[in-house]
């Protein structure tokens, strides 16, 4: 993102990006209950982030409350959408189409966020050639030809783990600047190349042990 008075780019923080999804949720919700002004106040407790975080986080995305009012609800709808590009179609290519594979591709809600998965890649010749969906299946080496002029930028990774960082070495080669990976495993790439690490068994054990700690609480 660039700032209004100058040509230097601002990095927004990582935890604000993230928290700003749940924001546009909630605010979301609150409109569906009939609220056309939300406050920081009000998402500070729906949230459980404090009111001023909140603030500084939507001072990113240049919009301005009414004093003891809040914010338009459905103008700050669309400013969030805007700013997090989910109301732009963002095509991606999905490689390992296993079960954790499969389920994403049937994931009509992704595209709500404006991610559309134009075509997936797999090894096995038996779903070759078949469709998810409407998702065609190719084989993997067919990436170059599918993937002409390296329109598509976006990959989803949800390969086994030893497959891992020889499908991205593949993926960068043919064109792929952006890797959704969803394996437990930190793949390597060229500092060009945005990864966002998406691991659920990392979660999983985040869960467990937090639940553990409250049991011997008791």
């Amino acid at each position: 993102m660039r700032s209004n008075s100058d040509n230097n780019i601002i990095k927004i923080p990582e935890p604000t990006l993230r928290r700003l999804p749940w924001y546009l949720s909630n605010i979301k919700l609150m409109k569906e209950q009939g609220g056309h002004f939300v406050s920081s106040t009000q998402l500070s407790k729906a949230t459980g982030i404090d009111a001023s975080q909140i603030a500084k986080d939507l001072s990113y995305i240049k919009v301005s409350g009414k004093p003891r009012v809040g914010y338009e609800a459905t103008y700050i709808i669309k400013a969030l959408e805007d700013f997090l590009g989910f109301t732009r179609q963002h095509e991606a290519f999905l490689f390992g189409v296993g079960n954790l594979g499969g389920a994403l591709l049937n994931d009509n809600g992704l595209s709500q966020f404006g991610l559309k998965i134009a075509g997936a890649f797999d090894v096995r010749k038996e779903i070759i050639g078949t469709e998810i969906n409407g998702i065609p299946i190719y084989d993997i080496n067919r990436l170059p030809d599918v993937n002409t002029g390296a329109r598509i930028k976006i990959g989803i990774l949800t390969v086994p783990i030893y497959f891992a960082q020889n499908v991205t070495d593949w993926m960068v080669a043919c064109g792929i600047k952006a890797v959704w990976n969803f394996t437990p495993f930190r793949i390597r790439v060229p500092e060009n190349i945005v990864v966002q690490n998406t691991s659920l068994y990392a979660h999983l054990a985040v869960m467990f042990n937090r639940l553990n700690e409250e049991e011997l609480k008791r």
